[in-house]
C-alpha cells in the first residue's frame, strides 16, 4: 500500500495489517505480482516494403510501488500504448524475413526497449513473445512462382555455408561477396548476390574531424559470428579525420578500448534495437579498457542509425 499523509508520500506499507489515520491518510493498493497483457495483431510495414500482421504477449511486474503511483496516472493503459508503439517502431526497421526467422531475438530486443521507457514508472518487462501472423503484403523484392516461399530460406542457407569458404584465419574479416548458384530438383536453380552486412557497415561509416573531436578514441571490435569464427575491425577516431578497416589498427596505434560481441549484436546497435549500455549490462558486450570511453560508441551509432 502506498500511503499519502497530508498529500506527502510515505514509504510503502505491507503486506499485512496497515494502520491509517482517518481523514489524514490517503492510500492506494499496488499489486506486485507478475501480470500479462496481449497486444492484438496489427499491421506492421517493414523496411523492405512488406506488411506483416504481428502481435505480442507481454509479462511485466512493478518493482517500485511508489514510482508506479506518482509517476504515471494510468499505468496499465500507458504500458500498453508504450509497448504497442515500441513494437511497431522496432519491427518497422526489420525485413519480413528477419521478423519471421528471428522472432525470439526480436522479442528480447523489444523487451529492452520497453524497459528503457517504463523504468521511470517503476515497472519492468520480464518477457515479450511476438506472435507473427500472415504476410499481408510481400516485400518489394519478393519473387513469385512455384517454390518461391522456399527459395528465400534456401538462399540464406547457401550464403551461410558458402560464405565461410572465403577469407583466412589470421583475424582478418571474411570477405563474403559474390554470387551463389545452387540447383534444387523442386526449385530449379537458385541464384543470389550476397555480402557480409558487417563489412558493408564498416565501409559505410561516415568519419569526419567533427566526430574525431567528439569521441577522441580508438576502438577495436572482436566479433563472433554464428558459425563460431572471430573477426576483428578497428575504428580510429583519435586523430585526423578518422579511419576504419579490417584487422587491428595501423602499426603504432594502440586501441583505447576493445569491444567483444557478436556481429548480430553490433548490427542491432546500428539499427537502433540495442543500446551499448544495455548490451554491456546484460553481458552481451564485453569491454576491455575504460567503460566511459567505450560508451562513446553511442556518438558513432547516432550518426548512422536509420
Amino acid at each position: 500500500i502506498v500511503v499519502f499523509r497530508l498529500g506527502r508520500v510515505r514509504p510503502p506499507k505491507g503486506p499485512g495489517v496497515v494502520l491509517l489515520l482517518p481523514l489524514i491518510d490517503q492510500w492506494q493498493r499496488v499489486d506486485l505480482r507478475t501480470r500479462a497483457f496481449n497486444i492484438p495483431p496489427c499491421q506492421v510495414t517493414t523496411r523492405d516494403g512488406g506488411v506483416v500482421s504481428v502481435g505480442a504477449d507481454i509479462q511485466f511486474r512493478i518493482w517500485s510501488p511508489v514510482m508506479s503511483v506518482v509517476s504515471v496516472q494510468d499505468l496499465n493503459a500507458s504500458t500498453r500504448l508504450t509497448a504497442h508503439n515500441a513494437m511497431t517502431t522496432s519491427l518497422g526497421r526489420k525485413s519480413v524475413r528477419e521478423i519471421q526467422t528471428e522472432r525470439i531475438k526480436l522479442g528480447e530486443y523489444l523487451g529492452m526497449d520497453i524497459n528503457e521507457m517504463t523504468k521511470p514508472w517503476g515497472l519492468e518487462v520480464d518477457r515479450v513473445e511476438l506472435t507473427v501472423g500472415a504476410v499481408l503484403k510481400p516485400p518489394e523484392d519478393h519473387s513469385s512462382g512455384p517454390g518461391s516461399g522456399l527459395a528465400g530460406p534456401i538462399q540464406q542457407l547457401a550464403m551461410h555455408f558458402l560464405g565461410n569458404m572465403a577469407g583466412g584465419n589470421n583475424g582478418a574479416p571474411l570477405v563474403r561477396t559474390g554470387t551463389v548458384t545452387m540447383d534444387f530438383p523442386w526449385l530449379g536453380q537458385v541464384q543470389s548476390q550476397w555480402t557480409s552486412p558487417v563489412l558493408e557497415l564498416y565501409e559505410g561509416l561516415l568519419l569526419s574531424e567533427s566526430l574525431v573531436s567528439q569521441v577522441g578514441a580508438c576502438f577495436l571490435f572482436l566479433l563472433q559470428s554464428p558459425d563460431g569464427q572471430q573477426t576483428s575491425y578497428y575504428v580510429d577516431l583519435s586523430q585526423g579525420s578518422g579511419s576504419a578497416g579490417p584487422g587491428s589498427p595501423p602499426e603504432g596505434q594502440v586501441p583505447d578500448v576493445t569491444l567483444s560481441m557478436t556481429d548480430q549484436d553490433l548490427l542491432a546497435m546500428f539499427e537502433g534495437t540495442l543500446r551499448p549500455f544495455a548490451a554491456y549490462s546484460t553481458g552481451r558486450l564485453k569491454v576491455q579498457g575504460d567503460l566511459k570511453t567505450a560508451m562513446k560508441l553511442e556518438e558513432v551509432i547516432k550518426l548512422h542509425r536509420p
